[in-house]
């Protein structure tokens, strides 16, 4: 007979087995009953081998402890075992068709897989979840999973699911929050799988208030940043929202899938974006001729021009080169084009903005100068020096927070929600701008603001000493009313328009998404009108003086 006694450790059972073996009174006769004694020794050592096997702890048990450690969360010790981890799983033999292994806040599931495969649903609810697990999630895998593999090698395959229930393992450098910090990866034995024509669903359930936060379904591309061992991408997945409850992710590849939580003021909804892409490319496009004109006319009349002409073309120069950045920056964030590329042409689209807006400020301290010093201007190289500071400073503030962290730039991902019968769904744009939101708030809002704040100031001063002009009595009102709408025109169409932008929100969200499109996309045709309005007004005003002059000659 076999006797087994188990003794239970830490996180082992240790299985001692006592056999009767012949002795030496063992008569011959009794041989058949030695036969048997034998075979029974047999499946004892075989039931003993399989018990131990079982009973001793899985490598992959511990790696999965040990990625638990606080000090394994790093970014240099974790990306290794989790890759041990994924090898260990890929290619480790178990009994049945499926394995499961889990921790404290890891879980980790083994498929085996045949060329025959139909479709997997995974759910939290039919599976025991992670101990620290609140809500429910579930991945929804196609039958396309496994049709490439087979075609090539068709063998068994091997699928495999880790989950995380702590964001810390993945943490980028923005500090993104994580709806329900959950991390579902999964991946193939044959390699990596992507463009799937059926995706892979993944749901998150929760049962918080998202009011205020954009969801955005993301996935962990390891090496996007130099500060971490990876960032968060929405390249390749679409994010809906089919209950206020619910999120589903569906994704056209395989790898650590999260959603990720974004505090945001306001979306567009996903109706209005056709029209407003139309209104800004054929804005923008009008713009960019008309600012092309402006400054081929300018070089024909090059002999003619003042300090305040070239201050205008170089405020064309800026608007022309945004209109151009602008255009290239949806077709640079593009999965085909490199990250460098999508991250210089940031670079450039902030450096036009930023250029744009500081030559609309030295258009109102122009002004300032024009009115306040009775049209009476001179400063030594004037011109040279509104260059430098209209291109140099710009240029500092793009290259300071480049040198820091060249992450700053890069391709950025805007939320747009549709909401239907029975739901919400987002799409996610993504285009080549400024991605750090500190740098957001503080060189596009907070210098856009400031440049909107200096002109509205100087519009104010400016309207304010043209009407005490007009109370004179030897000021006609009708060069006055004249002057006014000049002012107007000059500073309304040097930045007014931009202040726009902070409207975004309640009932001013749609108007202003209209105005703010159409009057900033067009803004190089009005600057196109104001050049041609004043050009003709000089040139009337010379063909008057010259009238006035030759008539003095013929008087006797």
């Amino acid at each position: 007979m076999c006797q087994t006694l188990e003794v239970r450790g830490h996180s082992f059972v240790m299985m001692v087995m006592a056999c009767p073996f012949p002795g030496p009174d063992l008569v011959p006769g009794d041989s058949a009953q030695g036969m048997d004694r034998c075979g029974a020794i047999f499946l004892c050592l075989c039931l003993l081998m399989l018990q131990n096997a079982a009973a001793e702890p899985r490598k992959e048990l511990r790696i999965m402890e040990n990625m638990e450690a606080p000090r394994a969360r790093s970014s240099f010790s974790f990306p290794g075992q989790l890759h041990q981890l994924e090898q260990m799983l890929l290619n480790t033999s178990f009994p049945g068709h499926n394995l499961t292994l889990r921790t404290a806040t890891i879980q980790s599931l083994a498929f085996k897989l045949s060329c025959d495969f139909s479709g997997l649903s995974l759910s939290s609810a039919a599976v025991k979840r992670v101990p620290q697990a609140h809500s429910r999630h579930a991945m929804q895998f196609p039958s396309e999973l496994t049709r490439d593999a087979c075609r090539t090698r068709p063998r068994e395959l091997r699928l495999i699911c880790i989950y995380f229930s702590n964001a810390s393992f993945f943490k980028d450098e923005n500090n993104s929050s994580l709806l329900n910090n959950y991390v579902l990866g999964a991946q193939l034995s044959h390699g990596h799988v992507n463009n799937l024509r059926d995706p892979v669903n993944i749901s998150f359930w929760h049962n918080q208030s998202l009011e205020g936060y954009t969801m955005t379904c993301v996935f962990w591309k390891e090496g996007a940043s130099k500060q971490h061992w990876g960032a968060w991408s929405p390249e390749g997945c679409h994010t809906e929202q089919p209950s206020p409850f619910q999120v589903l992710c569906r994704c056209n590849h395989l790898t650590y899938f999260a959603v990720l939580m974004q505090l945001s003021p306001a979306l567009v909804p996903a109706e209005l974006l056709a029209p407003l892409t139309y209104i800004s490319l054929v804005g923008c496009s009008i713009s960019i001729v008309a600012s092309l004109l402006t400054v081929l006319l300018h070089f024909h009349a090059r002999k003619q021009s003042d300090s305040l002409t070239r201050i205008h073309m170089n405020l064309h120069a800026s608007v022309l080169l945004l209109n151009i950045t602008f255009l290239l920056s949806p077709t640079f964030a593009m999965s085909p084009v490199p990250g460098s590329a999508c991250m210089a042409l940031a670079a450039a689209l902030h450096y036009a903005l930023l250029s744009c807006l500081t030559w609309m400020a030295i258009e109102g301290f122009n002004l300032y100068l024009f009115l306040g010093r009775v049209y009476n201007i001179y400063i030594r190289r004037y011109v040279l020096k509104l260059c430098v500071l209209g291109w140099g400073a710009p240029a500092l503030l793009v290259l300071l927070p480049l040198a820091v962290k060249s992450s700053v730039y890069g391709p950025c991902t805007i939320a747009i929600f549709d909401s239907w019968e029975n739901g919400t769904g987002f799409q996610n744009i993504s285009i080549c701008w400024v991605r750090s939101p500190v740098v957001h708030s503080v060189l596009v809002m907070g210098y856009g603001g400031l440049t909107s704040v200096f002109n509205l100031v100087v519009l104010a001063w400016a309207l304010w000493t043209l009407r005490r002009l007009r109370a004179r009595a030897d000021a006609p009102s009708a060069r006055a009313c004249r002057d006014t709408i000049t002012v107007l025109g000059l500073t309304v169409l040097l930045g007014t328009t931009w202040a726009l932008a902070f409207f975004s929100f309640g009932i001013f969200l749609l108007p202003q998404l209209f105005l703010f499109t159409i009057l900033n996309s067009l803004y190089g045709f009005f600057l196109f009108l104001w050049f041609c309005s004043q050009r003709c007004r000089s040139e009337a005003e010379a063909k008057a003086k010259i009238e006035a002059f030759s008539s003095s000659q013929t008087t006797p």
